[in-house]
């Protein structure tokens, strides 16, 4: 389902930062963990962050110490702060509520392969230049 909003995406140089933000809108009865996913056109979508429900957090390989992601439960917000961006980052960053029996959440392993069963959000375009 789409029922989040993802709002900060931008162009930037590499070694620049950007902060993304999700508005999330989920039951977080049923969900296992906030993520964002990354997708190139004409690739697969690829986990880049997860908070478990219970505060656990991950990320892929390729972004762990330069991304940090963050979960304000008081606004229901998800964000994710990107340093030191590479243009190998670029593309459209998915915010995603996945739930239980919807995907995993741990390190390099971030997948929501269950698509309806998890709410996703539209994107919001990130694009790093040299």
């Amino acid at each position: 389902q789409v029922r989040l909003q993802e709002s900060g995406g931008g162009s930037v140089q590499a070694g620049g930062s950007l902060r993304l933000s999700c508005a999330a809108n989920v039951n977080a009865d049923n969900t296992y963990c906030m993520a964002w996913f990354r997708q190139v056109r004409g690739k697969d979508r690829e986990g880049v962050a997860a908070i478990d429900s219970d505060g656990t957090i991950s990320y892929r390989d390729s972004v762990k110490g330069r991304f940090i992601i963050s979960q304000d439960n008081a606004k229901n917000t998800l964000h994710l702060q990107m340093n030191n961006l590479k243009p190998e980052d670029t593309a459209m960053y998915i915010c995603a509520a996945v739930a239980y029996g919807g995907g995993y959440c741990y390190d390099d392993h971030i997948t929501a392969d269950d698509y309806e069963l998890n709410t996703w959000g539209l994107g919001t375009q990130v694009t790093v230049s040299l």
